[in-house]
């Protein structure tokens, strides 16, 4: 019986002073504030009314009210709130004041991976 051989293990090198892996060279890590950014704006996009919220975003015509949002969600002005405040965090949305309301908008100076996410929300 023949005896097979195999290649001893390739490692990937990461930086100068350090070896990580035994099969495959993997990318380098992004830039944490990039990384940041980026889960930010997953985490923003995870909830199922923050969805909602753009949807509408990108349907209205004008800024919406916050008002407007309590009345579609049947939810607690503090928790709509949230939810924009949450929007505004991952740079998906902006705000002014009008009066003693808060109108919402979507941001028209996305960056690149906002506007892309932003492009699979109907």
């Amino acid at each position: 019986m023949a005896q097979t051989t195999t290649a001893p293990a390739a490692e990937a090198t990461l930086s100068g002073d350090r070896m990580k892996g035994c099969c495959q060279p993997v990318a380098r890590p992004i830039p944490e504030p990039q990384a940041e950014r980026l889960a930010t704006l997953h985490r923003a996009l995870s909830d199922p009314t923050r969805i909602q919220m753009l949807h509408m975003l990108k349907a209205a015509s004008q800024p919406i009210c916050v008002c407007d949002f309590t009345a579609a969600f049947e939810l607690s002005q503090p928790t709509v709130s949230h939810h924009l405040g949450r929007l505004r965090e991952a740079g998906l949305v902006s705000s002014f004041r009008r009066g003693i309301w808060a109108f919402y908008r979507l941001r028209p100076d996305l960056d690149p991976a906002a506007a892309a996410a932003l492009a699979l929300v109907p």
